[in-house]
């Protein structure tokens, strides 16, 4: 398998593709036909988008109360979770957010807020005046996850100087009932495209680990293709307790790192980011990520988790010899 590995490798790299049927038998390499898959993943990243690491971070701008069922979140209304409940914070807060994200290395700042959506009103115009201002204060480019998207707000957004709208699949579509059934996939597919007709880049991905298969993992990966996004943030499940997926050990560390192989072989010229749940599913091989295929890394803490602490990580970039960019320009 390892020479079946190595040639399709040279064939992405000359502008060729991984099919479908490919990447699910390659989700069950083993042994050393993993490292195989590893090395590929990383010569086609180095290929395509060099060796250098993006950094992002996000604001958990509004918090709980979520309606949507999601199984995985620990702001469903749904659940009984410990989470911190607040409405959006104020317009300061927004700001000092991406001030303190620039600090600590970022270029990419997500304002993230629970809930289905956020229509034009008082709360949008609040996100648009914090836009402005980060994008006069500093040098960040900042980002916008604000639930499903219509093509009035995604062009208000676009304006007030949001450079990328975040937006997760989750997961595959033929998975997804089996974690929301308050909206459609569907829904979430329009509100890529609505933000990709607004001029914004796109940003999405999904949580693996949530009990689809490897093949389910592939066929998110095929939909993110055909959407044609630009960076894909992965993220592996840390269950919380109260929600439905309270108790779920769906993922290994192996698995973890032969699905971003995968990913970077699928989508070879985008920003593959590695974020949340990292601490938890990767353990002691965190910084195996980026010999997978990874190129970025959220840093910071998480939306209702903690992640690990900025140190850590800058002293693991600097072990691995990596410099830095932004990741969503």
């Amino acid at each position: 398998m390892k020479e079946l590995i190595s040639n399709i490798a040279v064939r992405i790299i000359n502008g060729g593709e991984l099919t479908e049927e490919e990447a699910i038998s390659l989700s069950s390499a083993a042994g050393t036909d993993r490292f195989a898959l590893f090395l590929a993943a990383s010569r086609v990243k180095e290929y395509f988008v060099g060796n250098k690491v993006s950094l992002c971070s996000i604001i958990n701008a509004k918090s709980g109360r979520c309606s949507e069922n999601c199984a995985f979140c620990a702001q469903s209304a749904h659940h009984t979770t410990d989470v911190p409940v607040y409405p959006l914070v104020d317009e300061e807060s927004l700001v000092a957010g991406a001030h303190a994200a620039e600090k600590n290395g970022s270029i990419c700042y997500g304002i993230v807020t629970s809930g289905t959506t956020i229509k034009p009103g008082e709360e949008l115009d609040r996100i648009c005046r914090s836009l402005r201002r980060i994008r006069s204060e500093t040098g960040i480019s900042p980002s916008c996850s604000l639930g499903l998207l219509d093509d009035e707000s995604a062009g208000i957004l676009k304006e007030a100087g949001s450079v990328t709208y975040h937006h997760n699949l989750e997961t595959s579509r033929s998975f997804f009932t089996n974690i929301c059934t308050t909206h459609d996939y569907e829904e979430d597919v329009a509100t890529v495209r609505a933000a990709k007709r607004a001029g914004m880049s796109v940003c999405s991905g999904g949580i693996f680990g949530l009990g689809e298969s490897a093949a389910q993992r592939v066929e998110m990966a095929m939909t993110l293709k055909e959407l044609d996004v630009d960076s894909v943030p992965m993220n592996f499940l840390n269950p919380i307790e109260g929600t439905r997926l309270a108790d779920a050990d769906n993922i290994s560390t192996q698995e973890c790192l032969v699905t971003i192989a995968l990913y970077r072989l699928i989508l070879p010229d985008k920003m593959i980011t590695i974020c949340g749940g990292r601490e938890k599913n990767l353990r002691d091989l965190q910084s195996w990520m980026f010999f997978a295929g990874a190129s970025g890394t959220m840093i910071g803490n998480y939306l209702t988790t903690t992640g690990r602490s900025t140190d850590d990580d800058w002293r693991m970039l600097r072990d691995l010899e990596l410099q830095t960019e932004g990741c969503c320009e």
